[in-house]
């Protein structure tokens, strides 16, 4: 987001991430040990190990729950109703292993605790009854039982002015996805296909916005290269036409190359300072300095494609995601479409600028281009400006847990 960083990653399911911050914040882990928050975990290491009790979240803060809770979760369970999602189970634990049949359980006896429960007392009674918690290790996961900590950025579906056509105003586009363009059955870039078959690297940003290489597949065109920076981040938008007319876009692949941070870059020329750092100041530092935005973001050299959508988004498991419910993670480490707490730091939604406590009952339905490692985890707040103000401003650390239905559940 998520960033300075590149989102979704299988076809129209971007979601989002403003990660232009994650790299970039004046907290000490961010400063001088970035790589350390995004390292692999050892081949063979688990992502999830049981949570101690001084990890576990406090239930009375997820009750009652507010209409998203429950539109997340059916999400989730439309998912699982697909043959698809069978093929990334079972998903393997350090004592055991979850079943397809035991993530859709877990999400139905969810549920069902929220139909029937009455109290703050029987909700906390039947969620401590039902679910074993795990927690991920985290970017620092051998130090043992002091670690687990988890990096959390948000990221959220900007609105912006835009047209189907080039004109005075609107002159800087967004790109349909090249049929050169191949990628795994997960969404991840592996090159540019040429006639004869050979696989070769993709040109880097810059290159491509030189070149025009892409010519003809515009989809929309926007009225700042920022702006458009911004939808490659986040993945999706919404775009106003000038009839009024509302367009969504949703995420449709992405070259090889790598992604970098814009703002650490600018950090480390000295042209921002870490903890003035957030994307509102970026947008005024482009609007006063247009003559860097060329060479600035084309620091990052991965390049996104879209494509017209139903109105979303959507995660990268085809569900729609819901703001305050769903989280992205590294798929290739974390399970699929089930129930999550996240327990960190976020602005709060009053606009006051206060960073409050936050424990959220939450949803494993997206991942991120840069999402990858057990310590990172990406929030998706919503749609517009309110929603730009808290991404852009979600920097913190705390605990990512996973609810599974016991062996022996006391079900409702």
């Amino acid at each position: 987001m998520t960033t300075g960083c590149t989102r979704r990653i299988l076809g129209a399911m971007m979601g989002a991430l403003v990660l232009f911050v994650s790299a970039c914040s004046s907290d000490p882990i961010l400063e001088d040990s970035k790589p350390t928050i995004d390292r692999p975990l050892p081949p063979g290491s688990p992502a999830l190990i049981r949570a101690e009790p001084k990890d576990m979240p406090d239930w009375r803060l997820m009750w009652p729950a507010d209409p998203g809770v429950m539109d997340a979760l059916n999400e989730s369970l439309a998912y699982f109703a697909k043959r698809s999602s069978e093929r990334h189970f079972p998903y393997a634990l350090v004592d055991g292993s979850v079943s397809h049949a035991r993530q859709i359980e877990s999400l139905k006896v969810l549920k069902k605790i929220f139909e029937v429960s009455r109290t703050e007392s029987d909700f906390v009674g039947w969620m401590n009854g039902a679910f074993d918690v795990y927690k991920s290790v985290g970017y620092d996961y051998d130090k043992g039982a002091l670690g687990g900590n988890v990096f959390f950025t948000a990221y959220y579906t900007p609105i912006f002015d835009g047209s189907r056509t080039r004109d005075d105003v609107h002159r800087y586009p967004l790109y349909r996805r090249p049929a050169d363009l191949v990628t795994d059955e997960e969404g991840t870039p592996k090159g540019r296909v040429s006639a004869d078959g050979t696989m070769t690297q993709w040109p880097s940003r810059i290159e491509i916005e030189k070149s025009g290489m892409f010519a003809g597949t515009e989809i929309l065109w926007l009225r700042d290269p920022f702006e458009v920076y911004i939808v490659h981040v986040q993945g999706s938008a919404r775009v106003r036409l000038p009839n009024g007319e509302l367009v969504h876009i949703g995420y449709h692949g992405k070259t090889d190359r790598p992604y970098r941070s814009v703002g650490q870059e600018l950090i480390k020329q000295g042209k921002l300072k870490s903890e003035e750092l957030n994307l509102a100041r970026l947008r005024r530092y482009f609007r006063e300095n247009p003559a860097d935005v060329e060479k600035a973001l084309g620091v990052n050299e991965s390049y996104v494609f879209f494509q017209e959508s139903q109105p979303g988004p959507f995660g990268s498991i085809g569900s729609k995601v819901t703001p305050w419910h769903t989280v992205a993670t590294d798929k290739t480490i974390f399970p699929r479409g089930g129930v999550v707490v996240v327990r960190t730091d976020m602005p709060s939604k009053s606009g006051s600028g206060r960073v409050d406590p936050h424990t959220g009952l939450y949803f494993d339905q997206d991942t991120g281009g840069a999402i990858r490692a057990a310590g990172r985890c990406d929030v998706y707040v919503g749609v517009g400006e309110e929603a730009e103000r808290i991404a852009g401003y979600t920097q913190s650390t705390g605990r990512l847990l996973y609810l599974f239905l016991k062996d022996r559940a006391v079900r409702p």
